[in-house]
This record gives structure tokens, sequence and C-alpha cells, in this order.
């Protein structure tokens, strides 16, 4: 593997004060993706899950200005509470997007949960950089609707 090819595949790491079958849960039930999914400011006004193998995934997401745009991709594996690995393309793609595969692992910390996030490979540093970002703000919405639910 070359060093430009490792430089474009993202990874991202969070701890979350909850465990590990509940924020499995929030990254697989609609109703509760829909809470923290997309960037800041953004809404998942559509979400549907066929979690089993094989299965599909699609996502509307709306920004605070423009029009919605979706994403969907297929289940490759799925080992609740601790994996999901899934396929992720946008439907209306630019000429730098292609085909991703996103692997989410999820290790129990003693009712917090460790979720580690691998993403590739992507085309270009600017793709990358955007689905950094779009993560981290996720995982920021996730973090304040799990601390929500402690208030």
């Amino acid at each position: 593997m070359t060093a430009q090819h490792r430089k474009l595949v993202l990874e991202q790491a969070r701890v979350f004060e909850a465990a590990t079958e509940h924020v499995f849960g929030l990254f697989t039930v609609p109703t509760e993706l829909a809470k923290w999914w997309g960037p800041h400011g953004f809404a998942t006004p559509e979400i549907q899950v066929d979690l089993r193998v094989g299965g599909s995934l699609r996502f509307t997401m709306q920004p605070p200005e423009g029009a919605a745009f979706h994403l969907s991709g297929e289940f490759l594996e799925i080992r609740p509470p601790s994996e999901l690995r899934f396929t992720f393309r946008w439907d209306e793609p630019v000429a730098d997007d292609r085909e991703t595969v996103a692997a989410v692992s999820l290790e129990p910390l003693g009712g917090r949960t460790s979720v580690t996030l691998v993403q590739g490979d992507f085309a270009t540093e600017e793709r990358l950089e955007l689905h950094r970002r779009g993560w981290a703000d996720s995982f920021e919405r996730l973090d304040a609707v799990l601390r929500s639910r402690r208030d």
C-alpha cells in the first residue's frame, strides 16, 4: 500500500457514554439515526434501512439551504452489537465521488462505547475532507443525543 493510498482512507474514533447495545441501536434504527445523522444544521427526513447482509440503506439528507440529496448503500457485514460494514455512495454524485466502504466497530468500555470508523478509498483529498467533517459533526450530534438522555 502506498502512502498516497493510505492518505485517502478516513479513520475516526470516539468514546460515547452509553452501553454498546444502545449505541448500536442508534446506528441501525431509522428513527434514531434521524436524530443525529449528518453535519450540523442538516436534517435527515427519510431513512430506509434493511438491516441484513445484502440489505440496502438509503438516506435523504437536507442541508439548511439547498435541495435534498441522497446516499445509499448495501450492508456487507452486520455483527450486533459490535460491527457494521456497508457501501456508501451518493445517488447524485459529483465527478470526484466514488463508492466507498464504511466500517463501524463498537467496543464496550465498562458502560461506555468506543466507536471506530474507517471509510475509503476516496478519489480526492477534498472528498476525504468532506466526509471527515461530516462524520465529526455526526458524532458530535450523536454525543448530544446520548447526553440529552442522561440528563
